[in-house]
């Protein structure tokens, strides 16, 4: 085991403001699936029935693309924790063992 742990903070701040960023830009991009899918969906009704193999192909990839923002959000929450586990890290160890 390691005698010492380093962590370089700002990079790894940059690295959760960087999954954030990316969560934010697929829940925008699953939103716009949306009004895609509504879209094709309202032309389907109409008689087109290419919109409605299109809509099928982004309703399939819609939860994917929910979900992996989901995750990119997840690891900015994981990493900002790991930022503060690693500050606080001594000085919440020292109290557990006096």
């Amino acid at each position: 085991m390691a005698d010492e742990v380093y962590m370089d903070i700002p990079q790894v701040q940059k690295m959760a403001e960087s999954f954030g960023n990316f969560g934010e830009i697929l829940q925008g991009v699953a939103k716009a699936l949306e009004v895609a899918i509504m879209v094709l969906r309202t032309t389907a009704f109409v008689g087109l029935v290419g919109g409605f193999a299109v809509e099928r192909y982004l309703s399939m990839i819609k939860p994917r693309v929910e979900n992996l923002a989901k995750k990119m959000n997840e690891l900015k929450g994981d990493l900002t924790g790991a930022i503060n586990h690693y500050q606080t890290g001594d000085e919440s160890g020292s109290r557990r063992f006096r």
